[in-house]
């Protein structure tokens, strides 16, 4: 337990200390270039998307901290690919658009920027606003640079391909008329639920919106001995539990943001508070217990940990009813969880996350 804890220390430095500015660092490059997109609408969604969601890339960065993984290339990939998402994300839901057709072709974006080689579509085709001066084309290409030296990208390629087409299909389907998504969602997540028994369609449809599980996988690929019963391991304990953990608990503290806002929110389909609970602590224990399955399960514990800290720092957690679950869900996790939650609320009123 104490080698545990002061891993964890170890990491939370370096994590603040040395990847925070590297990503500050990439999100300010990209700023600049974001504000130099000549059509209007799509000039403030890329600068938006930068501004409002920085902590993802910033969650996002801990990837850097993978043993063996060049830290500084690894950031400029995982803030590039994050800003992607990120970007259209925006795209898809805050600029009036509602063409199904228009959310396919930009988000090709996310398989391309995987897949080495001169690949880019025409990402604005279908989509009313086109002239980004380059700028999502540039994203893309970042990405590509990174994942062509990699030593056993080969043995990744098509499991985070697949996560990746998964992200673009929920995007896609998610940002629809009110009317038409979950009949398109549920539609869309039948065909996979076969393969995950253990999880109902919603769940699966959160694990689909997270991109952790695709760093790991780029991540895993440094090493040159990479082996395929490996890489397996990692895409089985990644999706859908740790993927699903990250995005639940995202959805769990905008509950009423988006219930508001008439947004989707995957988290609003359970029977109540105290069926999302058990549902989270069922996410949280099935994490814990792959990351022991992991090469490094120390540090894939930590990420899951840091997880539930990160999330839970936030003080929509402690909103109304929320604020009972929210103790509960920590007390569960036990003393690493709450030695991070305290760090982060730290950051949090230090704003630097």
């Amino acid at each position: 337990m104490l080698k545990q804890s002061f891993y964890r220390i170890g990491i939370l430095h370096r994590f603040v200390n040395k990847v925070f500015p590297q990503v500050e660092a990439e999100l300010k490059r990209y700023m600049r270039m974001a504000e130099k997109i000549p059509a209007p609408v799509l000039k403030t969604q890329a600068v938006e998307s930068i501004k409002k969601k920085k902590f993802h890339c910033q969650g996002g960065s801990v990837y850097a901290l993978y043993p063996g993984v060049p830290q500084r290339d690894m950031v400029r990939f995982i803030v590039s690919y994050q800003t992607i998402s990120d970007y259209l994300d925006n795209l898809c839901d805050r600029a009036k658009v509602e063409d199904e057709e228009a959310f396919k072709r930009l988000h090709l974006a996310m398989t391309d920027a995987l897949m080495p080689g001169e690949v880019f579509s025409d990402y604005y085709e279908r989509y009313p606003y086109k002239n980004d001066g380059g700028y999502l084309r540039l994203l893309v290409a970042e990405c590509k640079a990174f994942i062509s030296d990699l030593p056993s990208y080969a043995i990744v390629r098509e499991k985070i391909l697949f996560l990746a087409r998964l992200y673009s299909e929920l995007q896609t389907y998610k940002h629809l008329v009110p009317e038409v998504r979950e009949c398109r969602m549920t539609g869309w997540y039948e065909n996979y639920l076969g393969y995950f028994p253990e999880i109902n369609g919603w769940e699966f449809a959160a694990a689909a919106g997270s991109t952790l599980g695709i760093f790991m996988l780029v991540a895993a690929a440094m090493n040159p001995d990479l082996e395929g019963l490996e890489a397996w391991e990692i895409f089985h304990s990644y999706f859908p539990w740790i993927c699903g953990l990250h995005i639940l608990l995202d959805y769990y503290i905008d509950l009423d943001e988006d219930e508001a806002n008439g947004d989707l929110n995957f988290v609003s389909y359970y029977a109540n508070l105290t069926n999302c609970l058990e549902r989270l602590k069922v996410f949280y224990k099935n994490s814990q217990n792959e990351a022991t399955k992991l090469r490094y399960p120390f540090f894939h514990s930590t990420v899951v940990d840091g997880l539930m800290a990160m999330y839970l720092s936030d003080p929509k957690a402690f909103y109304g009813e929320r604020s009972l679950v929210t103790e509960e869900l920590l007390d569960y996790c036990g003393k690493n969880t709450r030695m991070m939650h305290g760090f982060c609320c730290w950051l949090r009123k230090k704003k630097r996350i």
